[in-house]
């Protein structure tokens, strides 16, 4: 049995940048990877904003105890590349329960999704039944090899995007996926800047089905072979009626109705202030929503007195450390599932599992 350690672990402590940067600053907000932002950013574990340069935290070592100060900082960040890393990412969040972890699923915070969520509540699509999500987009590759080109280092459609969406579908139906069934397929593994003896192995193309409870049925597709304009569309199917996410407007029609109708228009404007080259990459909806989760967070500490505590109700809708957890445990299914074959299981993780046994697997996944 392993000793635990002396002092107790803070998130991402793999990165010694983000060391230095914890040692002084007690608000971290870890750059989210992919498309959600600017390819003219560097891409994976970068801190794009701190605020508070205070070493006290409300939070003494290891106790909770909010009477002593200590070590601690608050941080919302990416999702995990790994189960492993998710689970080290839940279990440092527990030395610290009074500080903020929380996953930047910012599609939660979209003004459609959060009256989707509400008026699935209220009964508007009656039972939930079906749930059905399309992801159509050009190549999600890099003009240089990185690590979006690699399965192993958290590249690929399903990783980056499909987590969203199995995290965004949970969260309005408040439905967990019990068994899912997919297929990952690479359909470009070289291109004129990615060629010789590197070659893509993270996927472009990706089908998959999720059993939730309560006997709802989900669909995922994600395509990014596709050129053209970026097509983002969540529908959530119901004995009473329908409900549709295109992009950031909300459509909704009942089964007495003879066609939908609009129920929320986001006119959010967010192009100015922004820089000309970079976003123009990333998808107006993930900007939108950075921009409503940037809102929430500052209302969290812009209420308290010290701006040292946090009120929880503007970040309720967030994603959870744990939710992170569940988000990788059901991409690792689907991963096991394009393999066999076979519906799998939806197994989260309770303990960290040895790594030489990882690395066997990993191995033995890409042939090596």
């Amino acid at each position: 049995m392993r000793r635990p350690p002396a002092v107790p672990p803070l998130p991402f402590q793999s990165s010694r940048f983000l060391r230095n940067q914890a040692a002084r600053t007690r608000f971290l907000c870890v750059g989210l990877r992919g498309p959600c932002v600017p390819a003219s950013l560097p891409l994976g574990g970068r801190v794009v904003a701190e605020t508070g340069l205070d070493p006290w935290s409300p939070v003494q070592r290891g106790t909770g105890d909010a009477s002593m100060p200590g070590i601690g900082k608050n941080v919302v960040c990416e999702k995990a590349a790994t189960s492993v890393d998710a689970f080290r990412m839940v279990t440092a969040s527990r030395y610290y329960p009074q500080l903020m972890s929380l996953v930047g699923n910012v599609l939660r915070f979209l003004p459609a999704f959060v009256r989707m969520k509400q008026l699935i509540a209220e009964h508007y699509v009656g039972a939930v039944m079906i749930c059905d999500a399309r992801i159509y987009s050009g190549s999600l590759l890099s003009p240089n090899y990185g690590w979006i080109c690699d399965e192993l280092m958290g590249g690929g459609g399903l990783h980056t995007m499909g987590t969203y969406i199995v995290d965004l579908l949970t969260h309005l139906t408040g439905r967990r996926a019990e068994k899912v069934h997919g297929l990952l397929k690479t359909f470009v593994r070289q291109n004129a800047a990615i060629r010789g003896i590197r070659h893509v192995t993270s996927d472009d193309f990706c089908f998959f089905q999720m059993l939730m409870g309560g006997g709802v049925c989900s669909t995922v597709t994600l395509n990014f072979n596709m050129p053209g304009a970026f097509v983002h569309e969540v529908m959530v199917v119901g004995s009473a009626g329908r409900l549709v996410a295109r992009g950031a407007d909300l459509y909704g029609q009942k089964n007495s109705a003879t066609q939908e109708e609009l129920l929320l228009r986001d006119s959010l404007a967010v192009g100015a202030g922004l820089p000309e080259q970079g976003p123009q990459d990333v998808p107006l909806l993930y900007l939108k929503g950075m921009v409503y989760m940037v809102q929430a967070l500052r209302q969290s500490f812009q209420g308290q007195g010290d701006r040292r505590t946090w009120d929880h109700t503007p970040v309720s809708m967030a994603a959870s450390f744990e939710d992170g957890l569940y988000m990788q445990s059901v991409v690792d299914a689907i991963k096991r599932s394009s393999r066999s074959g076979e519906w799998e299981a939806v197994e989260v993780l309770t303990e960290e599992p040895d790594a030489n046994q990882n690395l066997c697997e990993a191995l033995q996944r890409n042939n090596l």
